[in-house]
């Protein structure tokens, strides 16, 4: 409409145009004649026919330019509305799926996305949403299949479409596969934040603690956890990897990893304890014994009392008076009475280990002073009494049982 509002417009403008030199021309009293000769032809016509033809013939001629324009144009301007239509259609199609895909619509979302996304601005979101979509109703095949066409179209997104695929595998419990595509961005971009925080959370699955020993600087270098996070954090992997190291019987790993272990994290409660029971465990309580008694001496903590009188020592007799000299500071702890009855037995003073048991039974009946106790009895052929200790401790154990049954019911 507007082409022949504006080819109308020409037309009268130039219809008047020679209209109005006409008039001009035809006001002289003589208007004058034009000549042309070409060779033996000549052609002779009035001023004014002239000046009417040529602005006309101007006229035209500009029109049929514009025309001829117009044509050459013509599959060009056709083949850009066609994209322009494609185009609208493809952001249609990817609203449509995007909403699919938070309704739940998987396999809708799917087609919806992956039939425009060839001519959409922006494919990779299109790939993106599919296999997250693909992945959602199970299809790994087609998850695979999206990704790999997002990263044929959009080079150069190696980082967030390997970032969607690691996510993606941690979701579907695939975290081999996490772990390899994680490990090559992280060669990409070490301080990429997300690629950290992924990469924590698939050590943390996988239980491979060294390798979030390892990841700890970074995490803490780049802002990805926060200070007390990363302390918890490495806290967490040096109490893991000192088990793991102690179900391995390996003796030497034990000590180079509590070597390395910052000394506040040392200094927090429970740390020591995993450590003394890592080495106990492998045998080598002896070799820790003196740290610690020194430990107690410090901080008196019941878990680090027991595992004193776990510890298998090269000189018992030196072991009882060590713990009898916190009876001073201590005389009513009825733990300490019942190692210190334990540790009497080894030594075979069995009046004293009678004595220390029977007052740690006073003080807190357990299960296993009445256990020593009975043995202890049972040893020195009062079989009457040591009956009756075994009997008392059963009772205990099956009313903590029956409190726990109860607790959880």
């Amino acid at each position: 409409m507007k082409n022949i509002l504006y080819f109308l417009g020409s037309f009268f403008a130039a219809a008047l145009t020679a209209f109005l030199v006409s008039k001009w021309l035809s006001g002289f009293g003589n208007p004058g004649y034009v000549l042309i000769g070409i060779g033996q032809w000549s052609l002779e016509t009035s001023l004014v026919f002239f000046s009417v033809s040529l602005i006309l013939g101007f006229f035209t001629f500009y029109v049929l330019f514009r025309l001829l324009g117009w044509f050459l144009r013509l599959p060009k301007q056709i083949n850009v509305r066609s994209k322009n239509i494609k185009f609208n259609r493809s952001q249609e199609a990817l609203i449509a799926g995007l909403v699919d895909s938070a309704e739940g619509n998987w396999e809708k979302a799917e087609t919806v996305l992956i039939k425009h996304a060839s001519h959409s601005g922006a494919p990779l979101i299109h790939y993106l949403t599919a296999a997250r979509a693909a992945q959602s109703r199970g299809a790994f095949d087609k998850r695979d299949e999206y990704l790999k066409k997002a990263a044929d179209q959009a080079p150069g997104s190696d980082v967030v479409i390997g970032l969607t695929q690691a996510e993606l595998n941690l979701s579907g419990n695939q975290f081999e596969q996490a772990l390899e595509t994680l490990a090559r961005l992280h060669s990409i971009d070490p301080t990429h934040a997300t690629v950290l925080k992924l990469l924590h959370q698939t050590y943390q699955q996988v239980g491979d603690w060294e390798g979030i020993r390892k990841l700890i600087p970074a995490l803490n270098n780049n802002k990805v956890l926060m200070e007390a996070e990363v302390k918890l954090l490495e806290t967490e992997a040096f109490s893991e990897l000192l088990k793991q190291a102690s179900e391995k019987g390996h003796i030497e790993e034990i000590q180079t990893l509590w070597s390395e272990i910052p000394d506040y994290i040392k200094r927090m409660q429970g740390i020591s304890a995993i450590y003394f029971a890592a080495m106990i465990n492998v045998g080598a309580g002896a070799e820790i014994e003196h740290n610690l008694a020194d430990a107690l001496s410090v901080n008196w903590d019941q878990t680090l009392l027991v595992l004193f009188g776990s510890v298998q020592s090269h000189d018992i007799f030196r072991q009882l008076q060590v713990a009898e000299k916190w009876l001073f500071s201590h005389p009513d702890d009825a733990v300490l009475l019942a190692i210190l009855g334990m540790l009497s037995q080894k030594c075979q003073d069995r009046q004293k280990a009678e004595h220390y048991l029977s007052k740690s039974i006073d003080i807190e009946p357990t299960v296993q002073a009445y256990q020593l106790l009975g043995d202890l009895l049972y040893e020195q052929g009062n079989k009457d009494k040591a009956s009756d200790c075994y009997r008392n401790g059963l009772e205990l154990a099956s009313s903590a049982i029956i409190n726990r049954i109860d607790a959880i019911s």
